[in-house]
C-alpha cells in the first residue's frame, strides 16, 4: 500500500473559558494572551504621568540667589541693586527664567498647584467623557493632547503662558491615568485584577524615580521638559491597537459591537467563539430586564445612601494619598543635600511599595491593606514632625516611611475604586475620586511652604490627614474576588450585609 502523505499540522485545541457571573470574562477568560498584550502597550502611557505630574521638582529646582552689591547679604533687600543666581547645579530653571524669587517666590509653588488643578479638571472631564462617549475616544484624545501641549510648554515665553500649557498638559495627563486604568479593569477578571491594577502603577514610580536621572544629565529646564514629553510620540500606535471597551459597549446597549470585539479577543486567547453571541445577548436581555439601559452621571454616585457613603469614603482616601505622596515628595527636595540622590531615594521606595501592595491586597484584601498603608504614612509623618530638628538623615528616613506608606496606598485606591463603582459610572467614580485627590495635590505645595514657620508643620498636617483616611476606610466594603458591579442597583447593594431570614 502506498505511503500516506503526511498530515497537515493539527491546529492547537481551544482552551475553554470558565463560566462565571461576569458575562464579559466568561467569554475571554480572566487573563490570557490578549490581556497581557493590552497591558504591555497601554502601560506605556503611565511613564508620562509620573514625568509630567512631578517634573516640577526639577523644573523649579531650588536655585540659590545671592547679592553682588557690596556689604549687602540679603538679595531681597531694597539695598541690593544686583543679584546673581548660582548656576553651578542647574543651568536654568523656571525660577531663573522668570526671577521667581523674593516677593515672587510663591509663584513657583503656585505653578505646581495649577498643574494639580489641571489634573483635577482632567480627571472628572475625561471620566465623564469616557462614560458618555466611550473609553477609546477619551483615551486617544488625552494621549495626543498631552504630546502637543507638552511640546508647547518647552517654548513658553512668559510665566503665565507656561502655567496655562502646564495646566493643559495636566488635564491630558489626568485623562490618560483615568481612562487607561478603566480600559484595563474592564477586560481583566477578578483572579488577576489586583495584580494587573497594582503593577500598572509601577511605571508611574519608575517615571518619578527617573526624573532625577533626566535632570542630572539635562540641566536646562526647556530641554528637560522636551525630554519628558517627546516619548509620547509612541501613542500613535494606540490608534490601531486600542479598541473600545466591550464591557462599556455591552452595558450601554451596543451589544453587536461588543460581541465583535469579544470574538476578536477570544480568537487571540484561543478561546471558543461560537457561544459568545447567544450568551452575551441572553446576558444583556437579563440586564435590561433588571434595569433599563441608562448612562450614569456623577450625580448617580450620591443618589442612594450606601453608594453615597462609599463614594465619600473612597474620595477621602484619594484626597489624603495625593496630598501625602506629592507633598512629601516635594518636602524631601526642600530638606537640602543632594537633590538628585534624595529624590531618587524617595521615589525609589515607590517601586517596592507597589510590589508589596500586590501581595497585601491578594492575601489581606483591599480594606486591610488600605488601613495598614495609611497607618504607615501616619506613623512616618507624625514621627517626622516630632523629629524635625534632628539630622537630615533622620528626617529623610521618616519622610521615606511616610512616602512608602503612600506608595502602597496609591495603587490600592485605583484598584479599590475600579472595583467599587458600577460599570455605568466607573469612569465617573474613579474620575471624581481622582479629582478630589487633586485638591490634596493642589494644597500640598502650599502646605510644604509652611516650613517657613517650622519644619514640623507640614508633616504634622499630612500625618493628621492620614489618620482621617484610616477612619474613612473603616466604612468601605471588601471587594476582593467579587464580580464587578454593573448597574446603579448593583452599586447600591454591593457590599451590603444580607439580612438573614428569621
Amino acid at each position: 500500500m502506498a505511503d500516506r502523505p503526511p498530515d497537515a499540522k493539527a491546529p492547537k485545541p481551544l482552551k475553554p473559558v470558565t463560566k462565571t457571573g461576569d458575562p464579559i470574562i466568561s467569554q475571554i477568560g480572566d487573563f490570557r494572551r490578549y490581556q497581557l498584550f493590552f497591558f504591555l502597550i497601554v502601560v506605556l502611557c503611565k511613564f508620562g504621568t509620573g514625568w509630567h505630574t512631578l517634573g516640577h521638582i526639577f523644573l523649579a529646582a531650588p536655585t540659590p540667589l545671592s547679592c553682588r552689591t557690596e556689604n549687602v547679604t540679603d538679595p531681597c533687600s531694597d539695598e541690593c541693586s544686583e543679584t546673581e543666581f548660582d548656576n553651578s547645579v542647574f543651568e536654568s530653571t523656571i525660577i531663573t527664567e522668570w526671577d521667581l524669587t523674593c516677593e515672587s517666590k510663591r509663584l513657583a509653588s503656585l505653578s505646581q498647584s495649577i498643574v494639580m488643578l489641571g489634573i483635577l479638571f482632567g480627571s472628572i472631564l475625561f471620566g465623564m467623557f469616557a462614560d458618555r462617549c466611550g473609553r477609546r475616544p477619551a483615551f486617544l484624545t488625552c494621549c495626543f493632547m498631552q504630546l502637543i501641549t507638552g511640546l508647547i510648554v518647552c517654548v513658553s515665553p512668559y510665566y503665565w503662558f507656561y502655567c496655562l500649557f502646564r495646566f493643559l498638559v495636566a488635564v491630558a495627563t489626568a485623562g490618560t491615568m483615568t481612562t487607561s486604568f478603566v480600559l484595563l479593569m474592564e477586560i481583566v477578571g477578578p483572579k488577576k485584577r489586583e495584580l494587573v491594577a497594582i503593577l500598572y502603577q509601577i511605571p508611574f514610580n519608575i517615571g518619578h524615580a527617573s526624573l532625577a536621572l533626566f535632570a542630572y544629565f539635562i540641566r536646562d529646564w526647556r530641554w528637560f521638559q522636551f525630554s519628558i514629553t517627546i516619548f509620547s510620540v509612541v501613542f500613535v500606535i494606540y490608534i490601531w491597537l486600542v479598541p473600545e471597551s466591550p464591557r462599556w459597549l455591552f452595558t450601554t446597549g451596543r451589544v453587536d459591537k461588543s460581541i465583535k470585539i469579544l470574538e476578536k479577543i477570544a480568537k487571540c486567547n484561543k478561546a471558543p467563539t461560537e457561544t459568545i453571541r447567544p450568551e452575551i445577548e441572553a446576558a444583556y436581555a437579563a440586564l435590561a430586564a433588571r434595569q433599563p439601559v441608562k448612562k450614569g452621571t456623577v450625580v448617580d454616585l450620591f443618589r442612594t445612601p450606601y453608594m453615597r457613603v462609599k463614594t465619600i469614603c473612597m474620595a477621602i482616601n484619594w484626597l489624603v494619598v495625593c496630598m501625602v505622596y506629592y507633598g512629601t515628595a516635594q518636602y524631601v527636595s526642600a530638606l537640602g543635600g543632594n537633590i538628585f540622590i534624595s529624590n531618587a531615594i524617595a521615589a525609589g521606595v515607590g517601586i517596592p511599595g507597589t510590589c508589596l501592595c500586590v501581595v497585601m491586597t491578594k492575601y489581606l484584601g483591599r480594606k486591610m491593606t488600605l488601613l495598614l498603608s495609611n497607618g504607615c504614612s501616619a506613623l512616618g509623618l507624625i514621627l517626622l514632625a516630632c523629629l524635625s530638628g534632628q539630622a537630615e538623615v533622620v528626617r529623610v528616613s521618616c519622610a521615606t516611611i511616610g512616602l512608602f506608606g503612600a506608595s502602597v496606598t496609591f495603587p490600592n485606591v485605583y484598584l479599590y475604586g475600579g472595583e467599587l463603582f458600577p460599570t455605568v459610572v466607573r469612569s465617573s467614580g474613579v474620575g471624581l475620586c481622582s479629582m478630589v485627590g487633586r485638591v490634596g495635590s493642589i494644597v500640598a505645595p502650599l502646605i510644604v511652604d509652611l516650613a517657613a514657620y517650622g519644619l514640623w508643620v507640614a508633616p504634622l498636617i499630612f500625618g493628621i490627614f492620614s489618620v482621617l483616611a484610616i477612619v474613612a476606610t473603616i466604612f468601605l466594603p471588601e471587594t476582593r474576588g467579587s464580580p464587578l458591579p454593573e448597574t446603579l442597583e448593583d452599586g447600591e447593594t454591593f457590599g451590603r450585609k444580607k439580612k438573614t431570614q428569621a
